[in-house]
């Protein structure tokens, strides 16, 4: 469980190191509008919105308004600060298995969101045991993420380690550590350092899939 509250730390120190208006891998969003997101989500009733699509237009509302807000340096850092100090305790994500469930993959996507955004970047040399949980958690995620696809997904690690996230009469094994997999799946493609392995129609399709 102690790896997310570091990551969050890692997050947190990303972002203000970034800046207000840094680029990121999440489409139409700078910085400030991911850290308005990762306040939102786990402190406002509107984050709601994620799922309920009534609410979807005044969570976005609400997210456009405080990102417009920390355009000035001294409001964005304090955004950071909010995220950085966790959950409240009325949250359901103050509960540390909860707050594992939810943010182990997330805090790490929106990690190399920011880290990935920018001309210069190297992957991250990442605990074995953190890589391992990655792993696990992608393995629950899998089918999700991959339910649009229209050909057989097997992710494959570096050790052999492999998993059927979707089964077809035609497959491509990707390849490649926990994190990196996961930045695929997640949709962060071009940015993920993976591998593939099929046959080239099989692959081709599944480039046109995502």
């Amino acid at each position: 469980m102690h790896f997310v509250p570091a990551s969050r730390e890692v997050l947190a120190e990303v972002l203000l190191a970034a800046g207000p208006t840094a680029p990121t891998l999440c489409a139409g969003w700078e910085t400030r509008h991911l850290a308005a997101h990762l306040v939102l989500r786990e402190q406002s009733l509107l984050a709601a919105g994620l799922v309920l699509k009534p609410l979807a237009h005044r969570m976005e509302a609400e997210l456009s308004r405080r990102a417009d807000r920390a355009l000035d340096r001294n409001a964005y850092a304090s955004i950071v600060d909010e995220f950085k100090a966790g959950a409240p305790r009325i949250s359901p994500l103050s509960v540390p298995r909860m707050d594992h469930a939810a943010n182990l993959s997330e805090f790490f996507i929106h990690t190399e969101d920011v880290r990935r955004a920018g001309d210069r970047w190297v992957p991250r040399a990442l605990d074995s045991r953190y890589e391992d949980l990655l792993w696990e958690d992608l393995v629950r995620r899998a089918a999700h993420y991959y339910r649009g696809v229209d050909v057989g997904i097997i992710l494959v690690l570096p050790d052999g380690r492999r998993h059927v996230a979707r089964k077809s009469s035609t497959s491509v094994a990707i390849t490649g550590r926990a994190g990196e997999l996961l930045l695929h799946a997640s949709g962060r493609r071009e940015e993920a350092l993976v591998t593939f392995e099929g046959a080239q129609e099989a692959i081709a399709l599944l480039s046109v899939s995502l």
